[in-house]
């Protein structure tokens, strides 16, 4: 198993990434995808290891996903759920994390829907000396690493299926459309593509994507960064093209006229297509608004979408990060 550049106690941001530690990451993850593909998908890496899932917001793909990511090591799981937990008695997210540290989590995965919240448990945890790892599963607008990870697996896959790396993004155009205010997936593949060399280009409405957004994200890597309020620059001769869900629920005020005229301007269909490169490739991190941010056809055509390979993906990449932040804990 390649662990040979991995610095990292926690995984909070891919903003403190180094481009070693992605190709470590990646390595890591083709040989867990090669263990997946066996007959018996279990390994004994982090037997003994326990892994607590704290959602402190809903979730299917990234809770199921990390879960049986846990399962396939051999960990132990305890999974969290707020609305029947002491939270409702008053009890604070702190005491919480400190109440699974008792009982001998190793590693916590955290989502919360406030910023920060893993980072804050993490910077308590080092300075109890628990020696405990907290990896992020999704904070706020902030962060998501482990599902720009897996974006970023699945792109290089596919362009070298037993030797993904970064270098092979090198050069290649990605747009990114849709609600990039609200994404955390956005800023999160903002570092990992750009890092990588990629060009990327965001699409959106300037009520989603305001002025000053590249700004909050510092983005100071080999590949370029470009905003556009009309969607068919972003997409003229794009290599891939990630759409992203309008989050609704995180939306306070009026930002779009319909959903109807959204589809209308920056829908992703097939006649939109025709502006990409011949041989494009769709993601999305779902879930889907089918006919909203991308016609449903396209969703299901194979030949174009990589969302099912996606989420298979999204398992070996949480095996490797897993393993690489819990292997010497047993």
């Amino acid at each position: 198993m390649t662990t040979t550049t991995w610095t990292q106690q926690h995984i909070l941001s891919l903003a403190d990434f180094s481009p070693a530690e992605y190709d470590t990451v990646l390595q890591t993850a083709a040989s867990f995808r090669e263990v997946l593909s066996r007959r018996t998908k279990k390994v004994p890496a982090l037997q003994g290891v326990v892994v607590a899932n704290l959602f402190f917001e809903p979730s299917t793909r990234t809770r199921s996903s990390f879960e049986l990511a846990a399962k396939r090591l051999s960990a132990d799981t305890l999974n969290f759920a707020p609305g029947t937990s002491s939270l409702t008695k008053g009890e604070t997210i702190l005491d919480t994390a400190k109440t699974y540290l008792a009982m001998g989590a190793n590693i916590m995965v955290i989502r919360h829907q406030e910023a920060g919240v893993p980072s804050a448990i993490a910077h308590e945890m080092d300075r109890l000396g628990t020696g405990a790892s907290i990896l992020n599963a999704g904070d706020g607008q902030h962060q998501h690493p482990s599902q720009a990870l897996l974006d970023l697996f699945t792109i290089c896959s596919l362009l070298d299926t037993d030797n993904p790396r970064i270098e092979l993004l090198k050069g290649k155009k990605v747009a990114i459309v849709g609600d990039i205010l609200h994404s955390r997936v956005a800023r999160s593949n903002i570092y990992s593509l750009t890092a990588a060399g990629a060009d990327v280009h965001l699409a959106a409405p300037p009520t989603l994507l305001p002025k000053l957004f590249a700004d909050t994200v510092e983005s100071k890597q080999p590949g370029k960064l470009s905003l556009h309020w009309e969607i068919e620059p972003a997409l003229a001769n794009a290599d891939f093209v990630m759409t992203l869900r309008l989050q609704k629920e995180r939306m306070t005020q009026h930002l779009l006229p319909s959903l109807r005229e959204y589809h209308q301007l920056y829908g992703i269909t097939r006649d939109r297509l025709q502006l990409c490169q011949p041989d494009v490739k769709i993601l999305h991190p779902g879930p889907v608004n089918r006919g909203v941010e991308i016609s449903s056809d396209l969703m299901d055509d194979p030949q174009l979408s990589l969302i099912g390979k996606q989420v298979t993906s999204g398992v070996a990449i949480r095996m490797a990060l897993l393993y690489l932040i819990g292997s010497g804990k047993t």
